[in-house]
């Protein structure tokens, strides 16, 4: 949070001594830094140490990553077990999609629709059994690299990579509601990157501080000068280095703060209401416990972030811990899901966005095959399952399988890895040649797979 504080006294502006200006309210990251930290992504420093090329053009491509916290069952949405006995197969039945042969679960009649924009993959293996988004995010566990600070998400990396399309929309926005348990709120990590790079995260609050109440731009440009002073004299203070491009930030900060771009995207009163009804608002919240709401509004909002000028955009939707009563969750999250989900491929494809922006909807692994006493389905780390959509792919497609009774994969095993360098790929950056240098000075590359053949 940057604040900018009056001198002492009582001055021709009206301010007295304990007047203030509080621009950007808006937090990240476990330790709440304000937008001025954020902005240090867009340094030049940042550009000069990436190996990977910034685009041009005044198209460009982005992700909308949304992540079903908790675990969603493979077996009861993409790949309905028919020949399975009754404790395995579950309540659900298959229905066609618009391409042949391709069938999805019954709640999910919208997105059979769009099928031909869209690609299932039902055969996600690599997961680990640990309830958080780190997988879905970056590829990695949490742990992987954490002397280091960890392993960077995929809007962290682009932030760096290719930085910002306008000055006052940051690249990398994070849209998940704050959750009890905590890791499902993620919207992805800066690693070891810092947190310069970590997601912007506006919040109800934060939203009030960015309209400037009672302060003219005039008034606030003038402030600047100040805003300099500040900084120049912490810098004198501060022998760690950790003021080091803060004015590039400041200055990014007030961009941002003062253009309307930003904050009209995040306003869905200026949307046509007829495409908010489209969406819905995925109310009453059911089943949420200690997770997610099932925020039909935050894809819509994903769509103007992405149109405003955002490269990747990650949320959280819902709560899919179903270790009781599953098959009742599925139907109020997968409705929702249905109409919302498909409510943004139309929206994109009929914008003309949809081959620049891919739409990635997993979560950290899947479900087990046998349904428990309480009419759920338990952790089950050995095969998962993956919903894809534009981004230029190779769409209307249904890759990979499990066996009869959906315990592992027997055709196409598709890796995390293979997701997550299939997004880069879509994004322009190649995972093969592209690396990000870590604190010690050695160059990381962002996955260990190449992207899924199949949609290339």
């Amino acid at each position: 949070m940057l604040t900018v504080y009056g001198k002492a006294g009582r001055f021709c502006n009206g301010l007295s001594r304990r007047s203030f200006l509080t621009i950007g309210g808006l937090s990240f990251g476990a330790g709440g830094f304000g937008l001025a930290d954020l902005l240090r992504a867009e340094s030049r420093q940042a550009q000069q140490e990436t190996s990977g090329p910034r685009p041009t053009g005044a198209r460009h491509k982005a992700v909308i990553n949304i992540f079903l916290a908790g675990g969603p069952p493979h077996q009861d949405m993409w790949e309905i077990k028919t020949q399975a006995p009754s404790e395995i197969r579950g309540e659900f039945r298959p229905i066609p999609t618009n391409v042949p042969g391709i069938q999805i679960c019954e709640v999910f009649p919208r997105l059979a629709q769009v099928m031909d924009k869209s690609v299932v993959i039902r055969s996600v293996v690599g997961c680990k059994n640990r309830h958080e988004s780190s997988q879905c995010m970056s590829g990695w566990i949490s742990s992987d690299l954490r002397n280091l600070g960890g392993r960077p998400s995929i809007g962290s990396a682009i932030a760096k990579l290719h930085g910002a399309v306008d000055p006052s929309v940051p690249p990398y926005v994070g849209l998940a509601a704050k959750t009890r348990h905590v890791p499902w709120s993620d919207s992805g990590s800066p690693g070891f990157l810092g947190t310069s790079y970590a997601p912007f995260k506006p919040d109800g609050p934060g939203m009030e501080n960015m309209k400037l109440n009672d302060i003219s731009l005039e008034r606030l440009q003038d402030r600047r000068k100040l805003l300099a002073s500040i900084d120049n004299l912490r810098r004198d203070i501060d022998a760690t280095g950790t003021m080091e491009g803060m004015d590039a930030f400041g200055q990014r900060a007030l961009d941002v703060l003062t253009s309307s771009k930003l904050l009209d995207a995040l306003d869905l009163s200026k949307e046509d209401p007829k495409i908010v009804e489209r969406y819905g608002d995925g109310k009453p919240y059911k089943y949420q416990y200690d997770g997610a709401p099932t925020c039909n509004d935050h894809l819509l909002i994903a769509r103007r972030l992405v149109e405003a000028g955002a490269r990747c955009v990650s949320l959280s939707y819902g709560r899919w811990d179903s270790h009781g009563q599953n098959f009742d969750l599925v139907r109020d999250h997968g409705g929702k899901l249905d109409q919302s989900l498909s409510a943004l491929i139309e929206d994109l494809d009929q914008r003309g966005m949809l081959d620049d922006v891919t739409i990635a909807v997993w979560g950290e692994f899947g479900r087990t095959p046998k349904i428990n006493g309480n009419a759920g389905r338990d952790h089950w780390s050995k095969v998962s399952c993956a919903f894809l959509a534009g981004g230029g792919m190779r769409t209307g497609q249904a890759i990979g399988a499990t066996n009869r009774l959906g315990e592992h994969a027997v055709e196409r095993p598709v890796e995390v890895h293979e997701i997550i360098a299939t997004l880069y790929h879509n994004l322009g950056v190649s995972t093969a040649t592209t690396s990000l240098v870590d604190p010690t000075g050695r160059p990381q590359y962002l996955v260990e797979r190449d992207p899924i053949n199949e949609l290339i």
